[in-house]
């Protein structure tokens, strides 16, 4: 786990834990995490990017539509545990 200051960049704090990530074969993530060496890094441990490109990139960056929609389960599932907790601790 790694806690962070609010205002702290998404993908500064991925480099503070790129090598600690376990073997996997695709990385979901938004777009505040769409740097080249971040995406440079995850290939070199062989896992592709799908991450967005943010909107200022000159050549936007393809990535796996289908597969990004499966994001949003992951983030529903979050703020489920979230209202879960707020409940468990009123």
């Amino acid at each position: 786990m790694l806690l962070s200051q609010g205002q702290m960049s998404d993908y500064k704090g991925a480099a503070l834990m790129i090598d600690a990530l376990p073997t996997a074969k695709a990385l979901l993530a938004d777009r505040g995490y769409d740097a080249d060496w971040f995406r440079a890094a995850l290939a070199a441990r062989d896992i592709a990017a799908c991450i967005p490109s943010k909107a200022n990139r000159k050549v936007p960056i393809p990535h796996d539509t289908v597969l990004y929609r499966k994001r949003h389960r992951i983030e529903n599932m979050f703020a489920k545990l979230k209202d879960w907790r707020r409940i468990h601790t009123h």
